[in-house]
């Protein structure tokens, strides 16, 4: 039994830039929201080094840095900021539950779920020593810094094939390593990265270490498993895409999701499945994955669930 419960008009899970977002937005509309952060407070861009590709930052600026400038304006309108991780749901009745730590529950008239997505890596130590350094799982995000330069990026399916194809038009290499003789991209994708020049594919071939000095990525070391032969392909940069997982475990069984996890909304809006259980960020946008587009659905979500209030508000009085 939970022994601490509070209610709340708006409950916001996760603190990336959707989730802060909607804070501000949620809190400028008198919704009172509480915010719990989630494991990593700030997100995914709190792990980042320069974010050059947010409106508002002409000259740039580290991630860590840009979202606590977004915590600040979120506590300045209101909001309630508290670390904490949500640790299970129940959407089966009104006001809506959701466990804090498994201790304490919160009842919410609205729940905007923000909760994001995790990049995939390969689990090698080199990787995440460099990462930030010239290792970067979002080519849309970074590829700017390695204009002119050679780079690799690692995944045989779409994204991968998308990301490839992006890269070769700032970079003056893409080397595309494939776990298989073959892609699982589709023909479409396939088509466009087979017909680009300056992108060459190694098949078979699997990342043993990321090579660097100390500071930066200098190269890769590879190996082909069908030959067994090594070697180091010099690189700058070196991106992985294969694949994000989106943290909604804790959401299956009671809101609607793809066969990888991300939530289904309905179409142009935030509204789940569940009457006024809104999702936004990177939890449910498997497409763009960005941090501009986050906040964009972290707008939508707030208000929305300010329409929602103010609709059960009304119907109320009627």
């Amino acid at each position: 039994m939970y022994q601490e419960t509070e209610h709340v008009q708006c409950l916001i899970i996760g603190s990336g830039p959707a989730g802060y977002t909607a804070a501000i937005y949620a809190a400028r509309a008198d919704l009172k929201p509480v915010l719990y952060t989630g494991i990593v407070p700030g997100g995914q861009l709190t792990q980042t080094t320069d974010v050059e590709n947010f409106p508002g930052y002409p000259d740039g600026i580290m991630g860590p840095v840009m979202m606590e400038d977004f915590r600040k304006q979120a506590e300045r309108f209101g909001t309630q900021i508290r670390f904490g991780y949500a640790t299970s749901v129940d959407f089966s009745s009104t006001p809506h539950k959701v466990v804090i730590d498994e201790v304490r529950t919160i009842t919410a008239d609205t729940v905007i779920i923000a909760t994001g997505a995790t990049a995939k890596w390969l689990g090698l130590p080199s990787e995440q020593k460099y990462n930030g350094f010239g290792v970067s799982a979002c080519a849309v995000c970074d590829g700017f810094f390695f204009k002119g330069l050679e780079v690799a990026i690692v995944g045989a399916g779409d994204t991968a094939a998308e990301e490839a194809t992006y890269l070769a038009k700032l970079c003056s290499k893409v080397h595309m390593l494939v776990r298989r003789d073959e892609f699982r991209a589709s023909k479409a994708m396939k088509f466009r990265v087979l017909n680009t020049p300056n992108i060459e594919i190694h098949y078979n071939t699997v990342t043993e270490e990321i090579v660097g000095d100390g500071l930066n990525v200098t190269g890769i070391r590879v190996l082909n498993n069908q030959t067994q032969e090594e070697k180091i392909i010099p690189v700058a940069g070196f991106f992985v895409a294969i694949g994000h997982k989106p943290n909604t475990d804790i959401f299956k069984g009671w809101l609607d999701m793809d066969e990888t996890g991300y939530l289904i909304t309905k179409s142009d809006s935030t509204q789940t499945n569940i009457e006024g259980v809104f999702a936004c960020g990177d939890a449910q946008d498997h497409l763009f994955r960005q941090a501009v587009t986050a906040a964009g659905t972290g707008c939508m979500a707030a208000l929305e669930a300010e329409r929602y209030l103010a609709a059960k508000e009304f119907e109320q009085t009627v």
